[in-house]
C-alpha cells in the first residue's frame, strides 16, 4: 500500500498551501507593480491544478506557465531571493520549516487508525511524496517507522526520478517493496497523484477528497473516493 503524505496522513497540506500562496502572492504583487499590470492572486484552484502533489520546481514552472510568465530555470542552489524557477521554489520552501515549527504537525485520526489497521493485517507500506520535508514531518509526527520505503522529494532529486503526475515515483516504491503495481493500492488526495497512480497501472487508486473535489479525483482516475480514511476502519 503506497501512501501520499500531505493531506493523506498529515494535515501539512494546509501549511504547504499557505506557504505557496504567501510566496506566489508576494512575487505576483511585486511583478504587477513593476510591470504596471493588475495583480491576480494565487488561489485554491491554482494550487490544486498546478502545485498540489508535484515536485516543487515543477509546481513553480507549471503555475507560471499558466500565467504566461517565463523565468530562467536557475539552479537548485539558488537562494530564495533569486528570480528563477528554482529561486522561487526555494523561497517557498524557506517558509515551510518555520511554519511547521510554529504550528506543529497534525495527523488525521482516521488515517492513523486505518494505517495501523492495514499494517496489522499484513500490508507492506511505502510513503510516496514530492515533499523534501517528508522525513522531518514523519519524525515530528512519530511515524518515521510506519513505512518500509520512502520515496520523497530528496530521493526524487538525488536519483532523477520524475515526480507526479508521472508514475515513476510510485513505480519505484513498488519496486523497492518487491510488489507488482497491479497488486498494490495507492492512496492520494492530489489530482496529480491520482493521475500518476492510474498511469502506473496500480490495482486500486483510492482518492481522499479533503477539498470537496471528489468528482475531480474520479475524473483523474480514482477507483473510489472517501472524505476521510476513517470511513474504511473496521
Amino acid at each position: 500500500m503506497l501512501f501520499d503524505l500531505d493531506g493523506v496522513i498529515t494535515d501539512t497540506a494546509a501549511i504547504h498551501r499557505a506557504c505557496w500562496k504567501e510566496m506566489f502572492d508576494g512575487y505576483l504583487s511585486a511583478r504587477a507593480e513593476t510591470h504596471g499590470e493588475p495583480f491576480r492572486p494565487f488561489d485554491e484552484e491554482d494550487y490544486l491544478r498546478f502545485v498540489d502533489g508535484r515536485p516543487r520546481y515543477d509546481g513553480v514552472r507549471g503555475f507560471l506557465a499558466s500565467r504566461g510568465i517565463e523565468l530562467p530555470e536557475g539552479d537548485p542552489s539558488d537562494p530564495g531571493g533569486v528570480e528563477t524557477i528554482c529561486g522561487l521554489g526555494n523561497r517557498k520552501n524557506d517558509r515551510v520549516g518555520p511554519a511547521i515549527a510554529e504550528k506543529g504537525i497534525d495527523v488525521f485520526p482516521g488515517s492513523l487508525a486505518w494505517l495501523e489497521q492495514v499494517r496489522a493485517a499484513g500490508f507492506r507500506t511505502a510513503l510516496v511524496s514530492a515533499s523534501a520535508n517528508a522525513a522531518t514531518v514523519l519524525e515530528v509526527a512519530g511515524l518515521i517507522d510506519a513505512f518500509e520505503v520512502r520515496i520523497d522529494g530528496v530521493v526524487l532529486a538525488a536519483e532523477g526520478i520524475a515526480g507526479k503526475p508521472a508514475p515513476d515515483s510510485f513505480l519505484e516504491a513498488a519496486r523497492r517493496l518487491g510488489v507488482a503495481p497491479e497488486r498494490a493500492i495507492v492512496v492520494e488526495d492530489a489530482r496529480s497523484g491520482v493521475a500518476a497512480a492510474r498511469a502506473g497501472g496500480f490495482g486500486l487508486v483510492l482518492g481522499v477528497a479533503r477539498h470537496g473535489d471528489a468528482a475531480a479525483l474520479r475524473e483523474a482516475g480514482a477507483d473510489r473516493v472517501v472524505a476521510d480514511l476513517g470511513e474504511l476502519v473496521q
